[in-house]
């Protein structure tokens, strides 16, 4: 067999991999955007490397975009089969790629695909379910629960055809940071010959803090001074995980009860009702809570779905939090909420997930004194703070735990991670588990294994 690494090779953004049988076959394992810099975003526009006509199938591991943001290309380069995905994974996958061909069109950025694009591509998926065995050709797959977000899936690829000691081939998807406080833990697979592992975090432990205590802590500080906690959070899974936090602290009464929570983003609520839809994917505990009261919603919450109401938002002088998107600030409403309450010692920013590098998200995060948004320059002065507790990714201790439980594995390929944490985590797989070759493939790379 053969793979072609047609993103997330040296970056954490644009997962898609070709596998291609003995017998010729192919098919593709996500096709995922390119995100962060105005440099790794460019390669969005390029010619894809992959002539899709001769795939007879596509896997989508989640809904995130840099794992579904570039499928409706497939679609225009000449695929004609289906897309395989799980029930959530369908209906959050089609709220991302309409959202994206929307701002697209409104923030008259380069149009990579439109919505009658996404629409022949949202005609194509067919659901699966974990651990329901399905068919592409000779290639036999299964999906696991990955844990990192709902309905995301690691997938099991056998060649049943095939002419060489290596059959199957796993591949991680995004793996969850498990226990979540909503969803079921991440599922570990028997067997294996190669794995294809992704590596975010690759070469650290989080911290074993309690978010609901560092969010708390945040949220306190900003009711003494009387200023505005700042959250950038993606619409998929953080902001279902941030409300929810919210819900509790104020039903337990450790933070105000009527205190103002603007969501502002209608992204975020569709995304909310989707959630809402999918009462067996969540674990017990949750199930328990959702089966008894709306988990996400709370006395002071107001969902904001309209632009003009997101302006009327930095005017007022009320104590607040604001949770807007993107969860790296390279978009979305957070960015012009930033431009206004981060030049206020009163104000705080509370960054809850990964910072991609030379996003704006990740410039703050290092301690920058100004950053420049729309042109104009702003001085921080607001408090920063940043929790890794909250990452929906696991660390490198978990990463290694669920490798550890793959047996027969002779090969791991480290993918969707910066070039740093890929090596820290080939060593640290090397030094810890009897594997023979760990191995780091460059973009657009092709290997036999």
């Amino acid at each position: 067999m053969k793979i072609k690494f047609l993103g997330a090779a040296g970056t954490v953004t644009g997962s898609s991999y070709a596998l291609t049988s003995d017998s010729g076959q192919s098919i593709l394992i996500d096709l995922g955007m390119f995100q962060g810099t105005e440099e790794i975003e460019k390669l969005n526009y390029l010619r894809y490397d992959y002539d899709c006509s001769k795939l007879s199938g596509i896997i989508l591991t989640h809904a995130h975009l840099d794992h579904c943001g570039r499928l409706p290309i497939a679609i225009k380069n000449g695929f004609r089969g289906k897309i395989w995905l799980t029930a959530p994974t369908y209906d959050l996958t089609a709220l991302s790629l309409l959202d994206t061909a929307k701002i697209a069109i409104k923030d008259d950025r380069p149009i990579l695909f439109n919505e009658k694009q996404v629409f022949k591509t949202i005609s194509r998926f067919a659901i699966v379910k974990y651990h329901q065995k399905f068919k592409i050709g000779n290639f036999e797959i299964t999906f696991f629960d990955a844990g990192h977000l709902l309905g995301s899936a690691s997938v099991l690829v056998e060649d049943t055809k095939s002419n060489s000691k290596i059959k199957k081939v796993v591949f991680s998807g995004d793996l969850g940071n498990s226990p979540d406080s909503l969803l079921m833990p991440l599922e570990f697979i028997k067997d294996a010959d190669v794995v294809v592992m992704e590596s975010t975090y690759g070469d650290k432990l989080h911290p074993k803090s309690d978010p609901s205590e560092e969010l708390e802590r945040e949220i306190i500080e900003i009711v003494k001074t009387g200023g505005t906690l700042l959250i950038p959070a993606f619409a998929l899974d953080r902001t279902q995980k941030v409300l929810h936090l919210i819900k509790h602290l104020k039903a337990e009464g450790k933070i105000p009860y009527e205190l103002p929570v603007y969501l502002d983003g209608p992204m975020a609520q569709k995304a909310i009702d989707i959630y809402l839809k999918y009462f067996d994917f969540f674990n017990y505990n949750f199930q328990s809570e959702l089966s008894k009261e709306p988990p996400f919603y709370f006395p002071g919450l107001k969902v904001v779905m309209r632009y003009e109401e997101s302006i009327a938002i930095r005017t007022s002088q009320e104590t607040k939090i604001i949770i807007a998107g993107s969860g790296m600030m390279n978009g979305g409403r957070i960015v012009a909420h930033a431009a206004a309450f981060l030049g206020d010692s009163k104000n705080r920013i509370f960054l809850v997930g990964y910072q991609g590098e030379e996003t704006l998200g990740r410039e703050i995060l290092d301690g920058a004194s100004q950053v420049i948004i729309d042109e104009e320059t702003i001085f921080i002065k607001a408090h920063v703070s940043h929790t890794e507790s909250m990452s929906s990714h696991a660390d490198q201790g978990q990463l290694i735990d669920w490798l550890s439980n793959i047996k027969g594995v002779s090969k791991v390929i480290l993918t969707h991670g910066e070039d740093e944490q890929r090596r820290v985590l080939a060593d640290k797989i090397a030094e810890t588990l009897s594997i023979n070759e760990v191995f780091l493939p460059n973009l657009n790379q092709e290997i036999e294994i």
